[in-house]
């Protein structure tokens, strides 16, 4: 089983109450726009973390990083990307990867609003971790803290931080 820690759009700045709440995670997972390459370093040192790039990132963080990142978590298929959309409303070139082979993950990011759904007609979770930054038209920092055993991803938690 591996605990999962899901952020997105930290636009530069890692709250400290992030690390606190991925202490028990095995794994990071961070859905773009991370706005620094010390943000990254710093979310490396603490943990294992997987990261694509965002629209708002360059230099070192955009060259060590891909647009569109496909692994597998235990059985877990997922695909992951900064600009994905949500269910019916997919971004063309997210939606073109993965149409004919649907991941069982969806994560994507950038729109700062949290949301998790089920798309029914591809057969796969689709999650959004809201915006871990404090840049942007949120007013609440969300991060998602899931689970995964063999092929199933259960025990999934909305993390809200209010702004300092």
């Amino acid at each position: 089983m591996k605990q999962i820690g899901i952020l997105s759009d930290t636009h530069g700045l890692l709250d400290t109450r992030v690390l606190e709440h991925f202490k028990d995670v095995d794994e990071i997972w961070h859905a773009g726009d991370i706005g620094s390459a010390e943000v990254l370093q710093q979310l490396r040192e603490f943990k294992p973390t997987r990261a694509v790039y965002g629209n708002c990132d360059s230099g070192e963080v955009r060259f060590s990083l891909t647009e569109f990142y496909r692994f597998r978590v235990e059985e877990v298929d997922v695909f992951m990307t900064h600009i994905g959309g949500y269910v019916g409303r997919y971004n063309p070139l997210a939606y073109q990867k993965i149409v004919n082979n649907p991941p069982q993950l969806f994560v994507c990011g950038h729109s700062h609003i949290l949301k998790v759904q089920y798309d029914k007609s591809l057969n796969m979770l689709c999650v959004n971790p809201g915006a871990a930054g404090k840049y942007g038209i949120h007013t609440i920092q969300t991060l998602i803290r899931l689970k995964i055993e063999g092929n199933r991803i259960f025990d999934l938690e909305v993390i809200e931080l209010q702004r300092k």
